[in-house]
């Protein structure tokens, strides 16, 4: 069991799936990681799905009256619901009653609650959302961002997700010297639209990240990057169709291998190293995905996630907090700002 110092502020109310299985895996967080949880929401349906083993009086539920669903405008939602789930748990950060924030559902609504609250880091125009996919080389992922906060970006936009990415990256995942790339059509430096155009060039003429060139479409999962940038849009597509074909992958492997008595056989000889490639390739072992460039550690989580997802969410955000990921931004930013100055 982890410090139980790490207190985590939970939108229950979003989602797809929520409350039961938002609460499902935040109950599971809180007993395997030692995390303090702050459950964020209407207290009925909150004790409603609660297991029946849970202490209530050992919880701390935070009412909320309002959510905002998918259907709404996510700035107009969030300045209008002003006890919204999602604003609630974002002030317990703002008031310094929670180290991070959590929540699966609307991802606008989730960055706008963010912006408004929490404020952007100095230097930083827009926020981007960051999340973590498996490469071929064990145990050395790619950071993608952004996978869907800007749907349109301007040059410099790409610029500094690459900065907050490779500090991310340095610090967090523990790579020495991150090598950036540029996500696009491909490796000649003068490929793309206009935008890409440009942005190659403020990454290539960019002494404070070791940028190493465009990256195609294969190459994302290769190992040769370990952050890519790219607009929301491309990002959010890119990220929605590698799950997709991740979970194709998994679903063949439990389908094609038990067939037949050798196939059974097979299959159980290779079960610790089936669970091995589930963990790599399944995203729902990976977690939420980290807002970078807003004041305070949000994470936001895919609309359709279970108990398993939320569970792997609130560790990433736990190992976050552990790892001082907003101090070292604020601080290796304000650095690298001031050397360019």
């Amino acid at each position: 069991m982890g410090s139980t110092g790490v207190r985590i502020a939970i939108d229950v109310m979003g989602g797809d799936h929520a409350p039961t299985e938002i609460v499902a895996g935040a109950m599971r967080a809180r007993e395997e990681l030692g995390v303090k949880i702050l459950l964020v929401g209407d207290p009925q349906q909150i004790e409603a799905v609660m297991p029946p083993k849970i202490n209530m009086a050992e919880l701390e539920i935070v009412p909320a009256e309002d959510t905002i669903t998918m259907d709404e405008e996510p700035l107009n939602a969030v300045r209008k619901k002003r006890k919204a789930s999602i604003n609630v748990a974002m002030d317990l950060v703002k008031k310094q009653q929670a180290d991070a924030v959590f929540s699966a559902g609307h991802s606008g609504a989730a960055m706008a609650s963010a912006l408004l609250r929490l404020g952007r880091l100095p230097g930083i125009d827009r926020p981007a959302i960051g999340t973590v996919f498996p490469t071929i080389k064990a145990g050395q992922p790619v950071l993608i961002l952004d996978v869907g906060a800007n749907v349109d970006c301007r040059p410099k936009f790409l610029e500094q997700f690459a900065v907050m990415g490779s500090i991310y990256s340095q610090y967090v995942l523990g790579m020495p010297e991150p090598k950036i790339g540029l996500l696009n059509i491909g490796e000649e430096d003068t490929k793309g639209n206009e935008t890409a155009f440009r942005a190659h060039q403020l990454l290539r003429d960019n002494t404070q990240i070791n940028f190493i060139g465009n990256a195609e479409g294969r190459d994302v999962l290769s190992g040769e990057f370990d952050v890519i940038v790219c607009d929301g849009f491309v990002g959010n597509v890119l990220l929605k169709f590698a799950e997709a074909v991740g979970g194709v992958i998994l679903q063949i492997l439990r389908e094609e291998l038990p067939q037949g008595l050798r196939g059974q056989i097979g299959t159980a000889i290779l079960k610790p190293n089936l669970k091995r490639v589930k963990q790599r390739m399944d995203h729902a072992e990976h977690g939420g995905a980290l807002l970078l460039g807003v004041n305070g550690i949000c994470f936001i989580g895919h609309g359709s996630s279970q108990a398993p997802s939320i569970f792997s969410a609130i560790r990433t955000a736990k190992e976050a907090v552990d790892n001082q990921v907003l101090h070292r931004l604020q601080s290796q930013y304000q650095i690298l700002q001031s050397e360019s100055d």
